[in-house]
C-alpha cells in the first residue's frame, strides 16, 4: 500500500519529474503521453486533445439515449404516467443532452486555474443548495425524498453540483495543506469536519448513495495527495462506522440490507427487494446476447425506475450478457483514461488540476461500480443513476461539464508537452 501512495504521491510524482529534466535517473526517460503522428525526418507531435476520451463518452451517450427510450416507452400504459406520450422521457433526455452539450462547450474554454479561483466558492453555493432544497416548498420531493430544485426546463439536483464542488475543493485544499499533510489536526481535520456537514445535509433529503460518492471522492483525493497512511485509514475506519451506525439506527436503512441479503424472502419480495428481485430476473432474462432492443419485458411496469436507476438491468435484458460487458469495459477504460490524465497534470507540476481530475475519476468510475453492484445484486439498493446513460437531467449536465473540464486539463498538458503555457 505505501509503495502504491507513493507512486501516485504529488512530491514523489515531481521529484521524478526534475531528475528526468536534469537528466538525472541513469536511463532514457519514459514519455508521458502518445505521441501521434510521427514518421521519419519529423519531429513527433501531439494532438490537441483526448480524441478517444471524447468518442468513449458520445458512444455511452448514444447508448444511454436509445436505452431510456426502450426502458420508458411502454411507461404511458401505467396510469401513472397516462397524461405522458410514448416520447416524452426520450425528448426530455434529448433536450438534456442539448444542454449538457453547450454547457460542456462553454466550460472547456475555461483555464484550470480559474477553476482553481473558485473552488471553495463553488463548495461553498453547492452547501446552500443543499440547504435550499430541505426547506418545503422550495424543494421538490420525490417518493418521500426531497432532492430537486424545480427550475421549470428541468429539476436540478443539487447533490450533483456537489460532487464536482467536492472534487475541486478537496483538490484545492490539499494544494493549500500540502506542507502540513502529515499532521492531523492541521490537514485532515478540517476536511473532515466539511464531509460532515456535506453529510447531514444529503442525509436529511435523504440521499446516502449520493454521500457514499462524495466521501468515496474525498477520501480518495487526500489519499492521492499524499497525507500520512494511518490518518487515513483511520479516516476510513471513521467514515465505516458513521455508515453502519446510520444503518443501524434506520429501520428504513435496516429494512434495506436484510432485503440485499435475502430479495427472495417472502418479507421482503414484494417489498424492499422488490426491485432487486426484478433487476436479477431482467439480467437472467437476457443470458448471453439479451431479448433484442426493445423486447424487454420487466421494463412492462415490472421493474420500477427502469430508465433512471435501473436501465442496466434493461441493458442486460434486451442486450445480454454482450451489451453489459460492453458498458463495463467503456467504463473501465473511461476511469483509466481520465486518472491517466490526472497523473500526466501532477507530473507537469499542475497538482490541483492532477487531483480535481483523479477525484472525477473516483466519481465516474465509482458510482458506475455502485450502480452495476446494485443492478447485478452485488450491493444494497442504492438511488444512483448510471453515469451519462441513465435519466436525468441534472445528472447529465454534471457530467458533460465535469468531462469538459477534465478534456480541458488534457488540452492544457498537451500545450505543456509542446513547450507551450497552459
Amino acid at each position: 500500500m505505501s509503495a502504491f501512495a507513493d507512486r501516485f504521491n504529488p512530491v514523489s510524482l515531481l521529484a521524478r519529474l526534475k531528475s528526468l529534466r536534469s537528466g538525472g535517473g541513469g536511463g532514457e526517460a519514459v514519455p508521458i503521453h502518445d505521441w501521434q503522428g510521427p514518421t521519419a525526418g519529423q519531429a513527433p507531435r501531439i494532438a490537441g486533445f483526448d480524441t478517444a476520451l471524447v468518442w468513449c463518452t458520445l458512444g455511452l451517450l448514444a447508448l444511454g439515449l436509445v436505452m431510456v427510450y426502450s426502458a420508458s416507452v411502454a411507461l404511458p400504459d401505467s396510469p401513472k404516467y397516462a397524461r405522458y406520450s410514448s416520447t416524452f422521457f426520450l425528448t426530455r433526455h434529448a433536450f438534456s443532452l442539448a444542454l449538457a452539450f453547450i454547457a460542456a462547450v462553454v466550460v472547456v474554454q475555461i483555464p484550470v486555474n480559474q477553476w482553481e479561483r473558485w473552488a471553495p466558492w463553488l463548495f461553498v453555493a453547492s452547501l446552500l443548495l443543499l440547504t435550499l432544497v430541505l426547506i418545503p416548498g422550495v424543494g421538490k420531493g420525490v417518493n418521500g425524498a426531497r432532492r430537486w430544485l424545480p427550475l421549470g426546463v428541468m429539476n436540478f439536483q443539487p447533490s450533483e453540483l456537489a460532487k464536482l464542488g467536492i472534487a475541486m475543493y478537496a483538490a484545492s485544499y490539499m494544494v493549500r495543506k500540502m506542507e502540513v499533510k502529515e499532521r492531523f489536526f492541521q490537514a485532515v481535520w478540517p476536511m473532515a469536519v466539511a464531509l460532515a456537514v456535506i453529510g447531514l445535509l444529503l442525509l436529511a433529503e435523504p440521499d446516502m448513495g449520493a454521500f457514499v460518492v462524495i466521501a468515496m471522492m474525498a477520501l480518495g483525493i487526500l489519499f492521492l495527495g499524499g497525507v500520512n497512511g494511518r490518518m487515513f485509514f483511520l479516516s476510513v475506519a471513521v467514515l465505516l462506522g458513521a455508515f453502519a451506525l446510520m444503518i443501524a439506527t434506520s429501520p428504513f436503512r435496516r429494512a434495506r440490507i436484510l432485503a440485499f441479503l435475502d430479495p427472495w424472502d417472502p418479507v421482503y419480495a414484494k417489498g424492499k427487494g422488490y426491485q432487486l428481485t426484478h433487476s436479477l430476473i431482467a439480467i437472467g432474462r437476457g443470458e448471453f446476447s439479451g431479448q433484442g432492443l426493445g423486447g424487454s419485458i420487466e421494463k412492462l411496469h415490472y421493474l420500477p425506475e427502469a430508465h433512471t436507476d435501473f436501465l442496466m438491468a434493461v441493458i442486460g435484458e434486451e442486450l445480454g450478457f454482450v451489451g453489459v460487458s460492453c458498458v463495463i469495459l467503456a467504463f473501465f477504460w473511461l476511469t483509466r483514461r481520465i486518472f491517466v490524465i490526472g497523473r500526466q497534470a501532477v507530473v507537469l507540476d499542475r497538482v490541483f488540476a492532477g487531483l480535481m481530475v483523479q477525484g472525477i475519476g473516483i466519481w465516474f468510475g465509482g458510482q458506475a461500480l455502485i450502480n452495476m453492484g446494485v443492478n447485478l445484486g452485488a450491493l444494497p439498493t442504492k438511488g444512483l443513476t448510471l453515469p451519462l446513460l441513465s435519466y436525468g437531467g441534472s445528472a447529465i449536465l454534471l457530467n458533460l461539464v465535469a468531462l469538459a473540464i477534465v478534456l480541458r486539463v488534457d488540452i492544457e498538458n498537451r500545450q505543456l508537452m509542446r513547450g507551450g503555457r497552459a
